[in-house]
């Protein structure tokens, strides 16, 4: 039973794993290399409990979270160590290098790399038997979906061991029956940017535009129906009849797209920068996450309805 959770690496995802992983019942001991990381998690933890409360989502008894400077004293103990440091394989490897002989032959390892194959990361650890991908979606307080990913050294014990413990959080495992890269939420989120820009691109659509078209047309329905689901309700004869001319034009373009190029020489990095495809004033900035919060929490509350 995982009752003890070691976060290795806070990041934007780090607190709001800690706080959701807390009200479960858990141990939470986070970790940063990086001193005013610490500092400014606190504040996101405290914004990620109040958006817990809005869910109502109770504490179970024994959840906690405490933060450390010290990598060893956070895997002390660990039943889990969630590694979620930067998304480049040499960092990670040097965390499973330094963590090795810290932790117990017992302890799962579970990254939440948002798409570096499991098979790759196993590599660098002594025990890959006892690794797998436990991929949150952001912000991880409210998405209850977690994609479980095994490689090809993962034990079925790991993987079985993993979505268990989702289910008792009361979220919701999505098993992976392959080692893929990007996984399949990426996949399909990184195939939809790759569609808009280069419709952006083309001039063929504005981004305000795309940006309404995308969220009240297909994103308002996928909410509720699934793509699969999506395929019966319209019905495979029309899918197959559209799909027969409309693949042929769709963009399938394999380096990055120079418009992406454009923004980063230029600095226009998004919300980091003050600018990306929209522009960005610190008032506005600290307006977005609370108001987009809202409306997660808005739209779950309504997903999570029975019939």
């Amino acid at each position: 039973m995982i009752r003890r959770v070691a976060i290795i690496g806070l990041g934007t995802m780090g607190p709001g794993m800690a706080a959701r992983l807390a009200r479960g019942g858990v141990e939470v001991v986070a970790y940063d290399i990086a001193p005013q990381a610490i500092e400014r998690a606190r504040t996101m933890l405290a914004a990620a409990d109040a958006v817990l409360d809005n869910l109502g989502i109770s504490a179970t008894d024994g959840g906690s979270v405490r933060f450390t400077g010290e990598l060893e004293d956070a895997v002390r103990g660990a039943d889990l160590v969630i590694e979620n440091v930067p998304e480049k394989e040499e960092i990670k490897a040097s965390v499973y290098k330094q963590i090795d002989g810290m932790i117990s032959s017992e302890t799962i390892v579970a990254s939440d790399t948002s798409g570096i194959p499991i098979t790759k990361l196993q590599a660098h650890i002594s025990k890959p038997a006892r690794m797998v991908g436990m991929h949150w979606s952001n912000p991880p307080h409210i998405i209850p979906m977690i994609e479980v990913i095994g490689g090809e050294q993962t034990a079925p014990e790991t993987v079985a061991t993993i979505r268990e413990f989702i289910r008792s959080l009361g979220l919701l495992p999505v098993l992976l029956k392959k080692d893929v890269p990007g996984f399949v939420e990426n996949r399909v989120l990184y195939a939809l940017l790759r569609e808009v820009v280069d419709l952006v691109e083309r001039g063929v659509i504005e981004p305000e535009d795309i940006d309404t078209c995308v969220s009240w047309g297909i994103g308002y329905k996928l909410a509720v129906i699934g793509p699969m689901a999506l395929l019966d309700m319209a019905g495979m004869d029309i899918y197959h009849s559209v799909s027969s001319f409309l693949n042929e034009d769709l963009c399938d373009r394999k380096d990055v797209a120079p418009l992406v190029e454009k923004q980063m020489a230029a600095g226009k990095l998004g919300i980091k920068s003050g600018e990306g495809v929209y522009s960005y004033t610190p008032d506005k900035i600290a307006k977005l996450q609370p108001e987009r919060a809202k409306k997660l929490v808005a739209i779950r509350r309504i997903l999570e309805e029975k019939d």
